[in-house]
């Protein structure tokens, strides 16, 4: 950082994120204490901007935050009418009965939503209530106290020079100081990441699984749209190169969500999970429904499924963990908004209560608490088996042992399994790429199928190209002289967008090269690398995707 001198205002609480876990908090301070000052720091261009999230949203935290939330307007147009399961083959597909289900599994009164235009909504209530909120305002480090706790975070460092000095146009940021940081950054947050290790918050939990999940959305011909509908599938084209499944979803104005996840603990280095996705709506199951529509918007993100076996303590000196910061997706489910939105409410009641009795940056035990007793943790402990099942027996196991898994628990609230656990990280089970076939993938048709950088136009990414490159190697020459011969250097591949290349120049040495204008932030770099040589920092804020209604 260059050395400057820096203006600080002080808060009771500054959030970091404007997601669904940040602003839950922030509404929740000002309904228990409209005297609080709570200021919600958002890196993206405006809120909403860089949510992507599948989504079928349980709305159980939004009655808890905002019971009228009907009558003010939520945007929670479309109800959920039917539910789909498929296990597919390559041409072909077989329908799993919902009778076989487990209960949790049902979207029976759960909302096709954006989760971005549900976010904007938030915000304007959380405005409304006095929180101030400030996008374009990335957080680039932490501001430690004397007594070693979280006291604040630097925000909005602008117009660094691609070497890290000053530009013409510098500004230092400012230095938001509060009682309390919350970390509501999402998957992988690098602030968060900074705290766990930090306090070592991770030592009593497994190591977090991910996964990548792309997304576009569709508008289709209005004969085949069938708004409400909810498919999700298994099977094809993965098979067993990886876990995953895709959803479909109808929402209104006859777009549908088309949306693949590929499982970060693969371990085929040739994999290109961009690729399989293309490849899936090939199936002629998708292949018709999207017949004659055109894709209008694309984005990628990373998603936490290491479940209750994964999630590190939450809180230390001054902060607290939040949302998918802690990694409360229910994968079984594909939701973690709700209890995104459960976290925030808990950390907001725990911090008004330590404010309120004179105990301003005390660790907020009590939160932790309830992440572990609570309806987060009765969402979260009946499916903690179905994620190491799928990752050591594969997918027959998984839906077999781990449906039975799902049914003990929901008829006698026990498992007959324990705690299974997810053994070595997502990095650590990449294997060695002369231990594996090349994959051969079609060529994208323009039609149904597009490139990476075609399709990263429609995430409407964009980012100040002479600041510094915010993807930062530890070594520069581990991608040449590790990856490369080790592992057919696989950044080329786990990247949705087509950030990291090899250039191989006849005469040449071959050159890694970083296009990080491209990036849309999913944080797939940061887990995925083999080498663990990759460090994803936020760029200068307002920079990054530019999502519509992801």
């Amino acid at each position: 950082m260059a050395e400057a001198t820096r203006e600080s205002m002080e808060y009771d609480v500054v959030i970091v994120g404007a997601g669904p876990a940040g602003l839950s908090a922030a509404i929740r301070l000002k309904q228990l204490d409209a005297d609080l000052s709570v200021v919600v720091l958002e890196k993206g261009s405006e809120v909403g901007a860089h949510i992507l999230s599948g989504a079928v949203l349980d709305p159980c935290g939004l009655e808890k935050l905002i019971p009228d939330w009907k009558a003010k307007g939520a945007p929670l147009n479309v109800p959920v009418k039917d539910d789909n399961f498929y296990f597919l083959g390559e041409a072909g597909k077989v329908r799993l009965p919902n009778m076989m289900m487990p209960p949790l599994m049902s979207n029976h009164g759960n909302y096709i939503v954006s989760m971005g235009n549900v976010c904007r909504w938030m915000a304007e209530q959380a405005e409304e209530l006095g929180v101030e909120i400030f996008p374009g305002m990335a957080c680039s480090e932490l501001v430690w106290g004397e007594d070693g706790r979280v006291a604040g975070v630097v925000a909005g460092e602008m117009g660094l020079a691609a070497d890290g000095t000053p530009g013409p146009h510098y500004e230092p940021g400012m230095e938001l100081l509060g009682k309390y940081v919350f970390l509501s950054e999402g998957v992988r947050g690098s602030l968060s990441k900074q705290v766990i290790a930090k306090f070592d918050l991770g030592r009593d939990a497994d190591p977090q699984k991910y996964g990548l999940g792309m997304k576009e959305i569709w508008e289709i011909d209005p004969a085949k749209h069938r708004e409400g509908s909810v498919t999700h599938t298994m099977g094809w084209p993965l098979g067993s190169n990886a876990g995953g499944g895709s959803f479909i979803y109808h929402l209104e104005n006859n777009q549908v969500y088309v949306g693949f996840v590929v499982h970060l603990n693969y371990e085929n280095p040739h994999l290109f999970p961009y690729m399989e996705f293309q490849r899936f709506k090939h199936h002629p199951m998708v292949a018709e429904l999207l017949k004659g529509g055109k894709r209008v918007a694309y984005g990628a993100r990373a998603i936490s499924e290491g479940g209750w076996q994964s999630m590190p303590k939450a809180v230390a000196p001054g902060v607290a963990l939040l949302g998918c910061s802690v990694g409360l997706v229910n994968v079984p489910r594909i939701k973690g908004n709700h209890n995104a939105m459960l976290s925030g409410i808990a950390a907001a009641e725990a911090a008004q209560a330590a404010i309120a009795a004179g105990r301003a940056g005390d660790e907020l035990s009590t939160y932790d608490a309830e992440l572990r007793s609570g309806p987060i943790a009765k969402d979260l402990k009946p499916v903690r088996n179905v994620k190491p099942l799928w990752s050591q027996k594969g997918l027959i196991a998984s839906l077999t042992l781990g449906g039975f898994d799902m049914w003990t628990n929901n008829l006698f609230g026990l498992s007959l399994l324990g705690t299974l656990h997810h053994g070595k990280s997502d990095a650590a089970a990449t294997g060695k790429a002369a231990d594996f076939a090349p994959i051969d993938y079609p060529k994208p048709d323009g039609k149904l199928s597009f490139d990476r950088l075609t399709n990263v136009s429609f995430s409407f990414t964009n980012h100040e190209e002479s600041q510094p490159a915010h993807l930062r190697l530890t070594d520069a020459a581990v991608p040449i002289s590790v990856n490369l011969p080790e592992f057919a250097e696989p950044a080329q591949r786990y990247c949705p967008a087509g950030v990291y290349e090899v250039v191989e120049e006849e005469g040449k040495d071959p050159r890694f090269v970083i296009n990080f204008q491209n990036c849309v932030h999913c944080k797939t770099c940061d887990i995925k690398d083999p080498s663990q040589n990759i460090t994803w920092c936020v760029p200068q804020g307002g920079d990054g995707p530019n999502y519509p209604n992801m």
